[in-house]
């Protein structure tokens, strides 16, 4: 069962990406759960922070070469961090 709440929090980010971690982690009273659940909240909340980080950025840039640049940017690392949740998750539930 605490592998399935723990992978569970990983996978969220397909349908409640701050959500579902923040609760379980709350509510959870396995340590293992509870380590895997904030840091399934801290990779789903990095893009965000990135985005906001990137999206301040792309407003100062002087080209329109930069933005599109932060954008591609933007993509990669969200993507990176989609692909983490879901290598995470994985692991999670063969361990």
């Amino acid at each position: 069962m605490r592998q399935l709440l723990s992978s569970l929090s990983y996978f969220s980010i397909f349908f409640a990406p701050f959500l579902l971690p923040i609760a379980v982690w709350i509510l959870a009273g396995d340590r293992f759960v509870r380590e895997h659940a904030k840091r399934a909240l801290l990779s789903h909340l990095f893009p965000v922070a990135a985005g906001i980080l990137l999206l301040i950025m792309a407003f100062s840039a002087g080209s329109f070469g930069a933005v599109i640049g932060y954008v591609i940017l933007f993509a990669i690392i969200y993507f990176g961090t989609f692909v983490y949740n879901i290598i995470q998750g994985i692991q999670v539930l063969r361990d």
